[in-house]
């Protein structure tokens, strides 16, 4: 009987003592509800941030080449999804983001980390990552390295944040 209290007491400490760090693992942005509320959609873990400045950016395209960073604009008049979230890069702390899919399936995935404020991808300041965590290099990204299955529920991928590097083009930055 004292045997099951003390294993209680202890197994109930080590529950509490989990909870802030899941806590702190739950996703920000303006989808966040989806992925606390079984999706479909999928939660992202972004590391290897250059810095905390600007704003963070997921955004979700047809997982096709001919659709694949298309303008949003294109996407929507010929009847095709698209799904944007763009929230504050947070000042400390893991970033973890959520973007919710209309549907399980194919789709594909860019994430952006816009540092100097334009509306407009800045070749030389922001950073960018995709699901497959691929060096980028100098090339325009394929459909490949975005491509993710969304199944019921929600599905979570860890994106490695790249960025100029000189002559070798996009990749994370050293150490990370």
């Amino acid at each position: 009987m004292v045997l099951r209290l003390v294993m209680t007491t202890v197994l109930a400490g080590m529950a509490l003592a989990a909870a802030p760090a899941f806590a702190a693992q739950a996703a920000i942005g303006s989808d966040a509800a989806a992925c606390a509320g079984g999706g479909p959609a999928i939660r992202v873990t972004v590391d290897g941030l250059k810095d905390r400045t600007g704003e963070l950016k997921l955004e979700l395209y047809p997982a096709t080449e001919a659709d694949f960073l298309k303008d949003d604009r294109d996407l929507i008049r010929e009847g095709k999804f698209f799904r944007r979230v763009r929230l504050p890069t947070p000042a400390s702390g893991p970033v973890v983001l959520c973007i919710r899919v209309p549907t399980p399936g194919a789709y594909a995935l860019l994430f952006t980390h816009n540092r100097d404020g334009r509306n407009k991808f800045n070749f030389w300041a922001d950073g960018a990552g995709f699901p497959s965590n691929t060096k980028l290099g100098r090339s325009r990204p394929k459909v490949s390295q975005g491509r993710i299955v969304v199944p019921e529920g929600v599905v979570s991928i860890d994106i490695h944040a790249q960025y100029l590097r000189g002559l070798g083009g996009f990749g994370p930055i050293q150490g990370n």
